[in-house]
């Protein structure tokens, strides 16, 4: 019989207000029941943000480098259960084994990164016009951090989050995907094995609709991170501009891989397989455009129907799977939708554009990797975030055409130009809009202590990842210090001389 799991709030483990649950099955096949999740509401959320003020309180009192060793732990713990996690991981939302380790492994890198944050959480020191005063800033932590986080990186994404959260001595209230609530159990419990304060980490399970908005609404919640839809990303910016609640929102993609006619096209096709079908295309970064100048366009394309259509599908746990299932039933309508939208709009279909029903693959949602040809720019293929293994291509005549193909959608995530010209290259990096530019690499491949994020509607100008995203947990102060022993009147225009 299957576990049934609950929610960490107020230090300890615990059954949802609501006493309904919902089902976690794995997507490579559904008869696999992995447990029975708790399907909160709102008085789940105001139990946890209760207990979270409480952790706040004292959780910020500890030094920052002790944070850090925490953090530090976290990520020892990571490297001993890593295997395990991603095993668990891969059976829960589907991707190959090799890529579930590496989400691990952004865990591991994003905790010993934070751990090296608790030794330079700077300020600034600066001198004050006037005399024998002292002028500086620091860095305070928040409060309570509501984090909601995606189904595609079940690990690394929540340890961008709430590594940084905590490391800035915030607590934090979680609420994982639906798709994916075992691994988000998992992480809680290593944090609390390696020395979290009980009250300043809560997991509560449940829909975005119930559990996500309640956390987004509640007043004592002033600050939010999301990774989702653009959709949904917009409508919490309704909500937390209208509370005055600090917000940051990672949200859709759909970018564009070029390939020049000076590219080393080897280098190029396996970037564009990895690009676009790893993680069966359900990456924000994922290269959903593909666009060939027109010398090498036909050349490359025959080259890429030939290695798509030898990409083999199955379970993400079977050493000679290529690609995974799509997350879950929505998610593989939502694609077969989408090849149904590009056939109707004329574009060329070259391989693929069906669900994969043979064999065991019946018993998952599978749909071939798909590629489609003659794709014109201003199409709704070119245009709309898929979030499946559905590639568009694009025939450019040169660089500049590519580039305003490029950046003539409403994202700008991620960008990759292949080409062998130094010119080209920086001319890319200047000129596409997009929050990353990958030269000869595919559009995936973001490193933890680097800045992650976009511009337009990808997201609203926060970053995750790196050193930017302690700042977006943390809150400025400026201290002065007057050691003059008289009043002195700064922003008065006369000075003692």
């Amino acid at each position: 019989m299957a576990k049934t799991f609950k929610n960490f709030i107020a230090g300890a483990w615990v059954a949802p207000s609501t006493g309904e649950y919902y089902e976690n099955r794995n997507p490579a096949d559904w008869r696999d029941l992995i447990g029975r999740f708790p399907s909160s509401g709102k008085r789940d959320v105001a139990r946890a943000v209760r207990s979270a003020a409480r952790g706040f309180e004292a959780w910020r009192r500890v030094p920052v480098p002790q944070r850090g060793d925490v953090l530090r732990r976290i990520g020892d713990l990571l490297v001993r259960d890593k295997e395990d996690i991603a095993r668990s991981m891969t059976r829960e939302m589907g991707k190959v084994l090799a890529e579930a380790r590496g989400d691990v492994q952004e865990g591991i890198d994003t905790a010993y990164y934070a751990a090296g944050e608790g030794r330079r959480r700077m300020g600034y020191t600066v001198p004050s016009e006037l005399r024998n005063k002292f002028a500086m800033t620091l860095r305070r932590p928040i409060g309570v951090a509501g984090i909601i986080t995606p189904f595609n990186f079940p690990m690394a994404i929540p340890t961008w989050k709430i590594f940084p959260a905590l490391l800035c001595g915030n607590a934090v209230v979680f609420k994982p995907s639906v798709d994916v609530p075992h691994t988000g159990t998992r992480l809680v419990e290593i944090l609390l094995e390696a020395g979290v304060p009980p009250e300043a980490v809560q997991l509560v399970h449940g829909r975005g609709s119930s559990v996500g908005d309640a956390i987004v609404a509640h007043p004592q919640v002033p600050l939010i991170s999301y990774t989702g839809s653009t959709e949904v990303g917009s409508r919490l910016g309704e909500t937390c501009g209208r509370m005055h609640k600090r917000l940051s929102l990672e949200m859709g993609g759909k970018n564009a891989m070029i390939v020049m006619d000076d590219a080393d096209l080897d280098l190029a096709l396996e970037g564009v397989l990895w690009g676009a079908f790893g993680t069966t295309g359900q990456r924000c970064t994922a290269t959903s455009r593909l666009v060939l100048h027109r010398k090498i366009h036909d050349r490359f394309l025959r080259r890429l129907a030939d290695r798509v259509e030898k990409l083999r599908l199955g379970d993400g746990l079977l050493p000679a799977t290529d690609v995974g299932p799509m997350i879950n039933e929505a998610a593989l309508r939502n694609t077969m939708r989408y090849v149904a939208i590009a056939t109707d709009e004329g574009d060329e279909l070259v391989t693929g554009g069906k669900r994969a029903r043979r064999g065991k693959l019946a018993h998952g949602w599978f749909h071939q990797p798909t590629v489609f040809a003659g794709v014109k720019p201003k199409s709704r293929l070119e245009q709309e975030e898929v979030f499946g293994p559905v590639l568009a291509v694009i025939r450019v005549g040169s660089l500049d055409e590519a580039i305003r193909v490029n950046n003539d959608v409403r994202y700008g995530l991620s960008s990759a130009l292949y080409t062998n010209d130094l010119r080209s290259a920086y001319q890319a990096i200047e000129d596409l809009d997009a929050g990353i530019t990958y030269v000869n690499a595919p559009t995936i491949g973001a490193e933890a202590h680097l800045p992650f994020g976009g511009v337009k509607e990808t997201g609203n100008g926060h970053r995750e990842g790196g050193w930017q995203v302690y700042d977006f947990f943390s809150e400025t102060k400026v201290a002065y210090i007057d050691c003059s022993g008289v009043l002195q009147r700064a922003q008065i225009d006369t000075y003692d001389v």
